[in-house]
């Protein structure tokens, strides 16, 4: 045996995000890259702010000396306080430095959190559809993945979320705006959320952690405004990065924020650290830190985005297709005309559009549709959507 059959079962089940992304680069081949419509991957297209060029070129023609070596394990003190004034601001409340990690993108984050918290055999609750890598990082440090439902709105049933926490729970996971959905968590949710964990917590006489992940929390549209996360429960950390908002998804730079009145949160934060290190992760991206620290103000066009998001539904819901509007991310996630959304999935790429099976999120039923490419790429892809809708029969 070459690999363990935890690895070969995890492997077979796959990503199917991955698996939609290698066949499309399979058809480019065959087809030419023009003629395939891939919206499978939320690799942005668009390029970075000019901001961050800026920054860059700086740095790569005046370089400080020292600055591609080892810092602290946590970071680089100016880096970390500069996020957390971004992180106070966001949530009007005093973030310390010392209540920052910066961290090898969002997924880093998130593990280092799940290995710092984890014991073996505690439940770590998501609700689908959600990102499906959460369940490998949440195996990964000997968790258990209690997956709940959302309701037609994508919201999650909070009602099930109280009875279903028990001594075994350590954490949940919320993830707004979300992926693959689009949906943005209201403030009052948010707020019920935290009371409804308040109160299981003191039932339990137990330590619940509320980790949500902010990967999309800059991309909102129609005025909404960020809900202030570290407010809503005192047992909270965001896991966050810049892939989205600078759009650096390759370059791997995030960081977590300690709610900074939480219990025993010396300790904890101690801990981060120490799993930073020990994960391999060692610290995270030294230019990318010294870049970031001047950026925390800055964002990719969000009206861009919005206008991609109303192009697509538009026309989604135009040829019958059932889609709950989303608020922010770039993503949206209608219901299959079928019941398997596999079948419907193939039978899109039969027509060179690529999208992404709802089971891949924890939800048949549905697909997910990125829409952070190119105008041309989502035009090209009308007509196989149309087809589809046509075959189907939804007009």
């Amino acid at each position: 045996m070459s690999i363990s059959d935890n690895v070969r079962t995890r492997m077979a089940a796959g990503s199917w995000v991955r698996r939609m992304f290698e066949e499309a680069a399979v058809l480019k081949k065959k087809h030419g890259e023009h003629n395939v419509f891939d919206l499978s991957l939320g690799n942005p297209i668009i390029e970075p702010p000019a901001e961050f060029k800026h920054v860059l070129r700086k740095l790569s023609e005046n370089p400080m000396a020292g600055m591609h070596r080892y810092m602290e394990n946590a970071g680089y003190e100016e880096t970390r306080r500069s996020v957390a004034k971004q992180v106070s601001h966001e949530n009007n409340m005093e973030v310390a430095f010392q209540d920052i990690i910066m961290t090898v993108g969002a997924a880093g984050a998130i593990n280092v959190i799940l290995k710092t918290l984890l014991n073996p055999g505690d439940e770590v609750i998501v609700f689908a559809p959600f990102f499906m890598e959460y369940d490998n990082y949440i195996d990964n440090h000997g968790g258990v993945t209690v997956v709940l439902p959302c309701d037609d709105k994508f919201l999650p049933d909070l009602d099930q979320l109280e009875r279903k926490i028990n001594a075994r729970t350590r954490a949940v996971i919320i993830n707004s705006p979300n992926n693959p959905t689009g949906v943005v968590y209201s403030e009052a949710f948010v707020r019920k959320l935290g009371r409804v964990l308040e109160h299981r917590e003191k039932a339990l006489k137990t330590a619940l952690y509320l980790i949500s992940d902010e990967a999309y929390s800059s991309l909102m549209y129609d005025g909404l405004k960020y809900v202030p996360i570290l407010q809503t429960y005192h047992r909270s950390m965001i896991a966050t990065s810049h892939s989205k908002d600078l759009a650096l998804p390759g370059e791997r730079i995030g960081y977590i924020a300690v709610h900074p009145d939480m219990e025993n949160k010396e300790e904890i934060v101690s801990g981060l650290i120490f799993c930073n290190r020990i994960l391999g992760f060692v610290n995270a991206p030294a230019l990318m830190q010294n870049i970031v620290r001047h950026l925390q103000h800055v964002t990719v066009s969000i009206p861009e985005y919005q206008e991609k998001r109303d192009f697509l539904y538009n026309n989604l819901t135009g040829m019958g297709y059932k889609v709950v509007k989303p608020q922010g991310a770039f993503y949206m996630f209608p219901r299959t005309p079928i019941e398997n959304d596999v079948e419907f999935v193939h039978e899109l790429q039969k027509m060179n559009v690529m999208t992404v099976p709802g089971r891949g999120f924890g939800s048949p039923g549905f697909f997910r549709i990125s829409y952070c490419v190119n105008h041309s790429t989502l035009e090209g892809a009308l007509d196989g959507f149309k087809k589809a809708a046509g075959m189907f029969r939804l007009f």
